[in-house]
């Protein structure tokens, strides 16, 4: 059994909680927005106030890395793990000011789908991250993980390829796309997350 000799700053894991979810929050009032397409600029501003929330959130890791002597585990991996669950939210955002500026009379129903799948794979990083206290039980997390952006990646692909079969006006079809990939850009940087995580417990064992 491996003994741990130096006290972890418990800080960095409360901050990471708090991250995961606020992560999980924008997806649900992103796939929220989609589902209900009314009242367009208080949702949005919604979603753009949690992107900040994240920001703050990032911010106070940064400089906890800054001013702690002792860290829980390397410095370069706490650093990632944070810009890549900040990049979660910014993609988020992204999807959200698209659906306001972009002015679509109504989102596509892979849209929707594919927030679905991104809520999902949020909620799954949400309940992992407390688990990162005792890096223990995380497989089922990684899998899960994989699973979830293998099927985002595939159904990405299925919609883009509809988009392009002319069924669609050439302007709608830049808007949809610039959403659509918001979205699943969202997803891949979950993954990031889940392997930045990986790469811990495996430095740590």
């Amino acid at each position: 059994m491996r003994l741990r000799l130096i006290p972890r700053e418990e800080s960095f894991f409360e901050l990471f909680e708090k991250m995961a979810a606020t992560v999980k929050l924008g997806a649900e009032e992103l796939l929220a927005v989609l589902k209900d397409f009314t009242d367009i600029e208080r949702k949005t501003q919604r979603v753009l106030d949690i992107e900040h929330e994240g920001d703050e959130l990032t911010h106070e890791v940064i400089k906890r890395l800054n001013t702690s002597f002792i860290t829980p585990f390397d410095r370069e991996d706490i650093h990632h793990l944070a810009s890549s669950l900040d990049d979660v939210l910014d993609h988020i955002e992204g999807a959200s000011e698209y659906l306001r500026l972009h002015a679509i009379e109504q989102p596509l129903p892979q849209m929707v789908s594919l927030a679905e799948t991104l809520l999902r794979a949020a909620s799954v990083t949400a309940e992992a991250m407390p688990r990162l206290r005792d890096l223990k039980n995380l497989d089922d997390y990684w899998v899960e993980i994989n699973r979830l952006e293998n099927e985002g990646d595939r159904f990405y692909r299925r919609t883009i390829a509809e988009l392009f079969s002319g069924d669609h006006k050439a302007m709608d079809v830049l808007k949809y796309k610039d959403i659509i990939e918001e979205i699943e850009q969202a997803i891949d940087r979950l993954e990031d997350v889940a392997n930045i995580v990986e790469s811990i417990v495996l430095k740590q064992g």
